[in-house]
């Protein structure tokens, strides 16, 4: 493809996605404006007509990867309450994170608090809140559940990917499955119902 067929049908949305596949494939900081437009199949200097700068590019890919996160999320939450809930959410984390571990990585990029308003970040506030309304828990418990849980998985799917649990003959998923029934458990002992 010649670089003026290929500089004319980039745009936002083109170059957000190339991006998060190339971030996908050499990992996220490592992506450079050059190495998407080589993908592309143009001169640097084409995609300036649509990112100011290098961050300008990282910041397109983590709000597309927080969108298709709170998606797959959302998506798995469906219909689901209390721990089928919280499971659900978690696994949709973890599925995402081993599918797309770039993108994954653009999700926890640094905005700036206008950008991050505007993003799809706060959804996922808001499911870890929907689920923790079937525990029952009062405030400021349910900032500092919603901080755990995010930590937790987080935690868990960053060390798994780094190969933290290879060294041990004991399954990740079952792990996994441990640290999950963990949580529940502790949310059920702080929630205003003991008897859920």
């Amino acid at each position: 493809m010649g670089a003026s067929v290929a500089r004319e049908g980039i745009t936002g949305e083109r170059l957000a996605r190339t991006a998060a596949e190339l971030a996908d494939e050499i990992g996220f900081d490592n992506l450079t404006g050059s190495a998407v437009a080589r993908r592309l199949g143009v001169k640097d200097p084409s995609l300036y007509a649509h990112i100011r700068n290098a961050r300008e590019l990282k910041v397109r890919v983590a709000l597309l990867a927080l969108e298709e996160l709170a998606d797959v999320a959302a998506a798995a939450l469906a219909g689901r309450a209390g721990k089928d809930a919280l499971v659900a959410f978690a696994n949709a984390y973890r599925g995402y994170a081993k599918q797309h571990p770039g993108r994954y990585a653009a999700a926890r990029f640094e905005l700036d608090p206008e950008t991050a308003a505007s993003s799809a970040g706060p959804r996922h506030a808001e499911m870890m809140r929907a689920i923790l309304r079937g525990y029952d828990l009062p405030e400021p418990d349910q900032t500092d559940a919603v901080r755990f849980l995010g930590s937790t998985f987080h935690g868990y799917v960053s060390l798994e990917m780094a190969g933290g649990f290879r060294h041990t003959p004991r399954d990740a998923d079952a792990s996994w499955a441990w640290a999950l029934d963990t949580l529940d458990i502790a949310l059920r002992n702080r929630s205003r119902k003991p008897g859920l």
